[in-house]
């Protein structure tokens, strides 16, 4: 991997900090590279508040959505609330529903079918909506570019609001409200909000509007969480406040339906790490496997026994993912072999058969394999649809700009998308957007990079540090989890190769001069161990956790790369 340490900050900034908190030189620094300056910024850093939330009334046309919904709510209307099938739009529509709910008994949950209807507003679920006479569509995580599907549903009377944080496309549909601080023409301060956020919003305006605070909301933070973890949104500003609380919902008194996910799980508190990877894919697992509103009822359910056999069936759900995705991921790493294309600037891979729903986990796992930007395609209906992510760095979403003309719909992120193009224009869209993405990225850009924040002594490494360190999170996009490397280390005995497959390391390191000494485990590093042996010395890349063994709590290298020296 390319290394690649941070700059040293303004030596003055870092002692004028360090005199005003009384911390290290180390913690200093690593503030200040976050941006934080002064007493005040890291009080809101290390104390968030939700008195720094914004007005929500800031957003561009949220006055209109909250006197539609209230006068939804006094007509006695009925309300569909729907959502995107993953893990940001499941708990969107979760959140609103549930909210709703306590001001009126007609409000119904709709997620479209994954493999039926696709992603977003489908013409299915507006026919479903006038069918059963709703009045008003809430729709969360999707919309902001359904301009004539919402244009259809206006034709069959019905109102569309959209709350959404996706890049809108060259025109905002015609609904009657559209809350999206991604909107050229909103002056949101905060831009960054995943779809359930938005969602979040407009209840934070509808509660303002009765006169209540933010107070009577806190028991929504968990489902706001668990989207910001799993959607990967930047954890600054807002998110990283409505992440803070939200974690102290589910480490105190989360939802029924969480408890039974997390129940047999041997941790004391959970981190934004293991809502990502605990939560969130039982999440997503139902819509992936079956169908979202699985995942919707166990987050809505209040009946503890409910919830467990519900936990039990997604779980399942869960289990039938890993074995899916591991499959087609071995098939695609074969078929990429045998086209002979490991030397290529892109990844597009394409099987008829391919289950659509972990496709995207599928792409996720090839570029970390060949580290580049990667299509994952099946057949879906008469088209073929698609995954996309990217590498860091590189604007997946304007390379696929680049060519539309060969896509039939399309949308996402920077770094993960989705696509449908006709089966015809598979092998033109494969050439031209390998041709885009070597045109537009850099090099570098295909070479995974980690960037460490401090070249750190082991002396430095000390129970207090960690405390401290530890205040920074929730970690993730935007606030990462602190990157350290040490040079003239060597290795100390009982190192071995772990994992059922012996892909880990298992070590202990010892820097020279130092008496100190920390044991270390680096994923994916077991082919590493006789390199480790070998050397004079070595410098490790790694972060710092905290090991629990035999009822003792130790600190620990979480390692991430090693450079030897013979």
């Amino acid at each position: 991997m390319r290394w690649t340490l941070k700059p040293i900050p303004d030596i003055e900034k870092v002692k004028h900090l360090q005199g005003a908190l009384q911390v290290d030189q180390n913690i200093a620094t690593l503030l200040v590279q976050r941006g934080i300056e002064n007493f005040e910024q890291a009080r809101a850093f290390f104390r968030p508040s939700l008195a720094d939330l914004h007005d929500p009334f800031l957003m561009q046309d949220m006055d209109i959505a909250v006197n539609r919904i209230e006068q939804a709510i006094q007509l006695n209307q009925r309300i569909l609330v729907y959502g995107d099938y993953d893990v940001d739009g499941t708990t969107s529509v979760a959140l609103m529903s549930s909210y709703l709910r306590n001001y009126t008994e007609n409000v119904i949950c709709y997620i479209p079918d994954r493999y039926k209807e696709g992603y977003g507003i489908s013409y299915q679920g507006i026919d479903f909506a006038h069918d059963n006479e709703f009045d008003l569509i809430i729709a969360l995580d999707c919309g902001i570019k359904a301009v004539d599907k919402v244009d259809y549903a206006q034709k069959k009377g019905l109102d569309f609001i959209i709350c959404d944080h996706h890049r809108p496309g060259p025109e905002i549909p015609k609904a009657v409200a559209v809350l999206n601080p991604k909107r050229p023409d909103c002056n949101y301060p905060y831009k960054e909000l995943c779809g359930c956020g938005v969602g979040f919003k407009l209840i934070q305006a509808l509660e303002k509007n009765q006169g209540r605070g933010i107070e009577f909301l806190t028991p929504y933070l968990d489902l706001v969480a668990t989207a910001i973890g799993a959607d990967i949104v930047p954890i600054t500003g807002e998110n990283r406040i409505l992440a803070f609380y939200g974690l102290q919902v589910i480490n105190s008194l989360p939802r029924v339906g969480f408890q039974a996910i997390i129940k047999e799980i041997n941790k004391k508190k959970l981190s934004i790490t293991d809502v990502v990877f605990i939560i969130a894919p039982r999440i997503n697992a139902a819509g992936r496997m079956e169908h979202a509103l699985r995942a919707v009822d166990l987050m809505l359910t209040t009946d503890p026994k409910e919830a467990q056999e519900m936990a039990h069936a997604i779980d399942r759900f869960n289990q039938d993912r890993r074995e899916t995705d591991k499959n087609i991921t071995q098939e695609a790493l074969s078929q990429i072999k045998s086209l002979k294309e490991e030397k290529r600037t892109t990844t597009v891979v394409y099987q008829k058969d391919w289950h659509k729903g972990v496709i995207g986990i599928v792409a996720s796992r090839l570029t970390e394999t060949y580290y580049r930007p990667t299509l994952v395609f099946t057949k879906s209906g008469e088209k073929l649809a698609a995954s996309a992510r990217s590498v860091k760095g590189f604007d997946l979403y304007a390379a696929l700009e680049a060519c539309q003309e060969l896509i039939e719909q399309f949308g996402g992120h920077k770094y993960a998308a989705g696509l449908t193009l006709t089966e015809e224009n598979y092998s033109l869209f494969k050439q031209k957007f390998e041709q885009v993405v070597q045109q537009q990225i850099n090099p570098k850009l295909l070479e995974p990079e980690i960037n460490i924040d401090l070249k750190l002594d082991f002396k430095s490494i000390t129970p207090k540090f960690y405390r401290i360190l530890s205040q920074f999170a929730p970690f993730g996009p935007g606030n990462p989890a602190p990157i350290f490397m040490s040079d003239n280390l060597k290795e100390n005995g009982f190192s071995k190769q772990v994992g059922a497959d012996k892909n880990h390391l298992k070590c202990s390191l010892k820097q020279s001069g130092s008496k100190h000494i920390f044991s270390g485990i680096g994923f994916n590093l077991g082919k590493h161990l006789q390199d480790l042996l070998r050397a004079k010395s070595c410098s490790a890349v790694y972060s710092l956790e905290e090991n629990e063994w035999n009822g003792q709590t130790t600190l620990q290298l979480k390692l991430r790369d090693f450079d030897f020296k013979n």
